[in-house]
């Protein structure tokens, strides 16, 4: 930090409320590098330019030229600010969770007729009044086990969307048949309760009746269905483990331990469900703010990405200003000092400490795989960090079903919630040229009408034509703080070398660490849009199959699109399941004949 910048910055520092609030550090680029919340900003804000610091610290604040803040009413607000702006900008010095694992979960839905499913899409869930959730479930065979005996046991609901005529299920005593019968939810309760207290850990009622159907099937000679029943008995005993420690009072929590080493905070994360402890893989972050800060930070953001529901108790270690996470996650939070809640806190402390050798390992593997080559493609280019990536890909047969696709990379990283899909609305025919065009005006339109995120570089699929094409929509947009290259491939398909606006080809060391970033940047996107374009191009041969079928309307054609995943499987039901749907046995048949041509 040269002088006119640490004059300016103390200037600016004289200026800063004694007040709670957001603030932002930005680096030579512009680019905002680290984001804190504080109690009093000037306080916060002059630490950070005064005294010694860790090597991390030290780092980060020779990085800063300038810095900004909002004023909020409460450290509560500046809180959730703070991490607005985390989500929206990623900045690189602070904590970004690495691990985008999701978990399943069990649902009982709240519907008249209840459903028992396995979703991972929590946050669609949590929106729905009354749904139950039960987990998260790391043995994801052992939760579709789970729900598989539910199913097979009780009569629940089995449909998405109830037909208007019965099915195999009601002839097999596995359903109620709402379709056909006047149920209402009371008619459910009795299995409601059995299945609550089944996913609460008491596994006996089931148990009887699996043994049951398993001694009939056996008396019936149906071996093959006993043997059925007989596998997932054994399953069951999977989903209530016994654990060495455990609290059976029916309270859902997650308790968390941390430990520092060399200027690294390794954090670990327990649930405990219906008595029984899951353990989640723990992460390691540079430490570059205050500890207690840190750890609260990475809290409120496991939760916040709505991948994991909000526990009905939270232990932690003690740490200070804890009593803010209960007020922004509406649960207990609490410091135990002695018993076996302090027990299960010191042992997860304790995985912490065991684990930051390794993780920190994997972490600096990650970097060396990710975030190095991208340094590398900076100085190459000679451009700024390539934060943020966005690529696209074109894909069509013979111009028919033509889409476009686009992924995004973080630090290297796929960020799979900013996938995007485009079906291709102007271009007729095959022609990559105007495509390319159409789907990057949309795009870059959109980012600048709603003040979207731009990415710092972004990658075309193809060589001089394509990188040209987007370039001229870039011009026309007036967008000149965007970066642009293409990704050539050779005779192989293989990706080859960088192209860019000038003409360049810059070959790429096939061995290197860059190479390969690229390469699986560019499979990604082009599996993607295959993907997409597969699934549009079945679709539209589904549709007109089906509309080649006598007897078959936009009623019949919706209930068989919503009801059959693929032509495939189409193909292999039966008449049956077909007139379950009001498909009449003949159409059925006319339908059947015809896709097994």
């Amino acid at each position: 930090m040269n002088n006119d910048i640490k004059s300016y910055i103390k200037d600016k520092l004289s200026l800063v409320p004694l007040k709670p609030g957001c603030y932002q550090m930005y680096n030579k680029d512009g680019v905002i590098i680290y984001v804190g919340k504080a109690k009093l900003l000037q306080n916060r804000l002059k630490s950070y330019f005064t005294g010694a610091h860790d090597a991390k610290t030290t780092q980060m604040v020779s990085e800063v030229v300038n810095f900004e803040y909002i004023i909020t009413n409460s450290e509560k607000e500046a809180f959730l600010l703070e991490h607005n702006f985390i989500k929206e900008y990623r900045p690189f010095y602070n904590i970004l969770l690495m691990d985008d694992k999701t978990y399943p979960y069990i649902v009982i839905t709240n519907e008249t007729s209840p459903r028992v499913i396995v979703s991972r899409d929590i946050s669609k869930m949590k929106k729905r009044n009354g749904y139950k959730l039960y987990g998260p479930y790391p043995n994801v065979k052992a939760c579709n086990d789970a729900v598989e005996v539910i199913n097979k046991v009780y009569p629940f609901r089995k449909c998405h969307e109830i037909p208007k005529k019965k099915c195999i299920y009601y002839d097999m005593h596995n359903c109620l048949a709402p379709c056909i019968n006047k149920i209402t939810r009371n008619d459910y309760q009795e299995y409601l309760d059995k299945v609550t207290k089944f996913l609460n850990g008491t596994s006996k009622d089931v148990l009887q009746e699996l043994n049951n159907l398993m001694l009939k099937a056996s008396d019936n000679l149906e071996f093959e269905k006993a043997l059925e029943y007989k596998e997932l008995i054994d399953s069951i005993s999977i989903v209530p483990e016994k654990e060495k420690i455990t609290l059976n009072d029916g309270i859902t929590r997650d308790i968390f331990g941390y430990y520092v080493k060399n200027d690294t905070i390794c954090i670990q994360v327990l649930h405990m469900r219906q008595g029984k402890i899951i353990e989640r893989n723990g992460e390691i972050f540079d430490l570059v703010d205050d500890l207690d800060e840190v750890f609260l930070s990475f809290i409120y953001e496991f939760y916040d990405s709505n991948k994991i529901t909000v526990p009905e108790e939270i232990l932690i270690p003690d740490i200070n200003d804890y009593q803010i996470l209960e007020e922004l996650l509406d649960t207990k939070v609490i410091v135990p000092k002695i018993g076996l809640k302090k027990q299960l806190v010191d042992m997860v402390s304790e995985n912490a400490f065991n684990k930051a050798d390794s993780l920190e390992k994997l972490k600096l593997l990650k970097i060396s795989k990710t975030k190095e080559p991208l340094i590398e493609l900076q100085n190459i280019l000679n451009i700024t960090f390539p934060k943020v990536i966005e690529l696209f890909d074109n894909s069509n047969i013979q111009g028919v079903s033509s889409i476009s696709a686009m992924v995004t990379y973080i630090d290297g990283v796929p960020s799979y919630k900013d996938y995007r899909k485009y079906n291709v609305k102007t271009v007729i025919g095959a022609d990559d040229f105007h495509t390319m065009q159409e789907v990057l005006t949309r795009r870059y339109k959109r980012v600048i009408k709603d003040n979207l995120r731009k990415p710092n570089l972004v990658i075309v699929d193809g060589g001089l034509p394509q990188v040209m094409a987007a370039q001229e929509i870039f011009e026309n947009l007036n967008i000149t703080d965007i970066n642009l290259i293409g990704l050539e491939k050779d005779d192989h398909h293989r990706t080859k070398s960088i192209v860019t606006i000038y003409g360049e080809h810059i070959d790429l060391d096939k061995h290197s660490n860059l190479f390969l970033l690229l390469e699986a940047m560019q499979d990604e996107v082009h599996r993607f849009a295959i993907t997409f374009f597969r699934n549009k191009h079945t679709k539209n041969t589904f549709k007109s199959i089906i509309d080649s079928i006598e007897g078959i309307g936009d009623k019949r054609k919706k209930m068989i699109l919503s009801s059959f995943d693929s032509i495939d499987d189409l193909k292999h039901t039966s008449i049956e399941n077909l007139r379950s749907l009001g498909i009449p046995k003949d159409t059925a048949e006319k339908l059947l004949n015809e896709l097994n041509k």
